[in-house]
């Protein structure tokens, strides 16, 4: 991913954080601040969203993301290091964000809990369309050739919930079974979100989604979709006029009514592709910050309207 946070400017601010009392520069950030919980630091939002639904009143979360702002770019400042530094677990996906995985090998000891270690993580650009122009684009460089983006599949979201119960069990082991409890709880409701996906994507006139960046490879994959992207895994990588001329050919050819764009970043490339091929653009939401109302659970039935609309599914 690209992230400008630079690793020897991090090692500096790390070093004079510790330096100065580490606990010291996080005292008023909400971590520590209650001893009767677990204090756990998310990298970001969906991290968040499975972390406090298992952890319930067990547990208090910071995000090392806020809202608004583009994980992939995350720059983690001195307080956010003495975070990492005081959390008693640290809920990371290693590959997607730098800047975390820097502060966490530095700090994170066996306080870490990688979600890309529940499950193989699928290639870059394995099932859909695989393009000559993504390699371009920045799938093996930016993200070691492994799509980082497994929430967009509720079945492995799920599969990751089960084992953070386990590691929030074994940070505190007296509500370990209302940990697993929660964890159960929350994969029906994840089973339920697949099954309603499964259906309202059974029978659709067009497989093919066009996106701005591939963040849907697993959604695509497990639907049975094909996902067409303008960009690689970063959102804000300028795609070659090579690369907007194979997806407008694509598009035409599978007769794509809509071309997605998502929350966080520039709609422009996107505004472009469905202007030369007739197509209207719409929001596709890879949830990788919070969605304006609701919850994960939310932002994920809210897609599933938007890919029957433009799938004409009935």
């Amino acid at each position: 991913m690209t992230v400008r946070a630079t690793p020897r400017a991090l090692a500096a601010a790390t070093a004079a954080l510790l330096t100065l009392g580490g606990v010291a520069a996080c005292s008023d950030s909400g971590g520590g601040a209650d001893p009767d919980k677990v204090d756990v630091v998310a990298a970001f939002y969906p991290l968040q969203f499975l972390t406090e639904r298992i952890g319930g009143d067990r547990v208090a979360v910071d995000n090392l993301t806020k809202p608004g702002a583009e994980p992939h770019d995350l720059e983690l400042n001195p307080r956010q290091v003495g975070q990492v530094v005081d959390a008693e677990l640290i809920v990371y996906l290693t590959g997607f964000q730098p800047a975390v995985d820097e502060a966490v090998e530095q700090n994170g000891g066996d306080r870490a809990f990688d979600v890309a270690g529940v499950a193989p993580l699928r290639d870059a650009a394995a099932g859909g369309h695989e393009h000559e122009g993504e390699a371009e684009a920045g799938h093996e460089e930016e993200s070691g050739g492994k799509d980082p983006h497994l929430w967009l599949d509720p079945t492995r979201l799920a599969a990751v919930g089960d084992k953070l119960a386990e590691r929030l069990g074994t940070v505190d082991p007296d509500h370990a079974a209302d940990y697993t409890a929660r964890a159960g709880a929350l994969r029906a409701e994840l089973a339920k979100l697949d099954t309603e996906y499964a259906e309202g994507l059974r029978t659709c006139q067009r497989r093919e989604i066009v996106t701005s960046h591939t963040a849907f490879g697993y959604l695509a994959e497990h639907y049975r979709l094909e996902q067409i992207g303008l960009t690689g895994l970063t959102p804000e990588s300028e795609p070659s006029p090579q690369r907007l001329a194979e997806v407008a050919k694509e598009a035409r050819e599978h007769r794509a009514g809509t071309i997605f764009f998502e929350t966080l970043v520039s709609p422009k490339v996107a505004e472009t592709i469905a202007r030369e091929v007739g197509a209207r653009t719409a929001v596709l939401d890879p949830i990788e910050g919070p969605p304006a109302e609701g919850d994960y659970l939310t932002a994920m039935r809210a897609n599933l309207q938007t890919l029957r609309t433009a799938l004409d599914c009935s």
